[in-house]
């Protein structure tokens, strides 16, 4: 079962080259700092930008580093079904725990389409899965209905990473998905909500900054201890809410290289941040260390 707080691994980069040192650095900080599981090669770390070769030096890396001390949920999906079911194949040679598959992009296929998609991977994997719903980037939103289906269908498809920003979404699909069958949060401003209709927790870009305390919201909250999480919600907001200001994960990787733990090189087409949202981002972050 994925249930807690994972991670959306930022990939750095130096001089436009994968930056093992930072990327192992990283992992470790996330895994002292109690995070439930690392996401590499998701949408946060840059994964439309990495060449074959590299998407799979990142999972073997994170997989290295990690040591089994914390969860791996590879990100495998592709807007070809083919290509997927590689990505997805590879992942479980490598030995992650799970695999996150996204939304068909840009094909915008038919309902019918997605389930076909995730079913053919799903057979040919014994990977757990998490669906990934994010119509904004995708242009395609996984019916509730669809997602229903694949749950009773597909005995390995066992999550879904849930970045439609709706509620209403969130409470449908609790209601309906099997027993065991986790929602996660894919937004850091609304994992409290989202916990509130049943949700188990959150794939969070926020957490590449802040691992202890996004951990600690999820299971103060799931520990029923709602008032002390709705206070970390609070402090913590303005942040979740600017660390998107620009394109993900510009702002996060500016705050890591602020912090000197990688560079904030980015791959075109992301750009480094202009200097208005630079100077406002800081001040979000200032005030937030500050606040204690």
């Amino acid at each position: 079962m994925f249930r807690g707080t994972y991670t959306a691994l930022v990939t750095p980069f130096q001089n436009d080259e994968f930056d093992y040192e930072a990327f192992a650095r990283l992992i470790e900080a996330q895994i002292a700092a109690g995070i439930t599981g690392i996401v590499p090669v998701g949408t946060t770390g840059e994964s439309p930008t990495l060449s074959h070769g590299e998407r799979r030096q990142v999972i073997e890396l994170a997989v290295q580093a990690a040591r089994k001390r914390c969860q791996i949920i590879a990100g495998t999906g592709s807007n070809s079904t083919r290509d997927a079911i590689a990505h997805t194949k590879e992942a479980e040679e490598i030995g992650v725990d799970g695999a996150l598959l996204v939304a068909p992009y840009y094909n915008k296929p038919s309902q019918e389409g997605l389930f076909r998609h995730f079913a053919a991977i799903a057979e040919s994997t014994s990977l757990k899965l998490v669906l990934y719903n994010i119509p904004g980037r995708c242009g395609v939103d996984i019916a509730a209905d669809t997602v229903v289906r694949l749950a009773e269908s597909c005995p390995n498809i066992v999550a879904i990473k849930e970045a439609s920003g709706s509620v209403d979404r969130v409470s449908e699909l609790v209601g309906r998905l099997p027993d065991g069958f986790t929602v996660l949060s894919g937004d850091d401003s609304l994992t409290l909500p989202f916990l509130a209709v049943g949700a188990a927790g959150v794939v969070s870009v926020a957490s590449n900054l802040f691992p202890a305390e996004v951990s600690q919201l999820v299971r103060l909250f799931l520990e029923g201890r709602a008032d002390e999480a709705r206070r970390l919600h609070r402090k913590f907001f303005a942040l979740f809410k600017d660390i998107f200001i620009e394109p993900n994960p510009v702002p996060a990787k500016t705050i890591l290289a602020w912090r000197g733990m990688m560079s904030a090189e980015c791959r075109l087409p992301l750009v480094g941040m202009t200097e208005a949202n630079a100077a406002r981002l800081r001040k979000t972050l200032d005030a937030l260390e500050n606040a204690g």
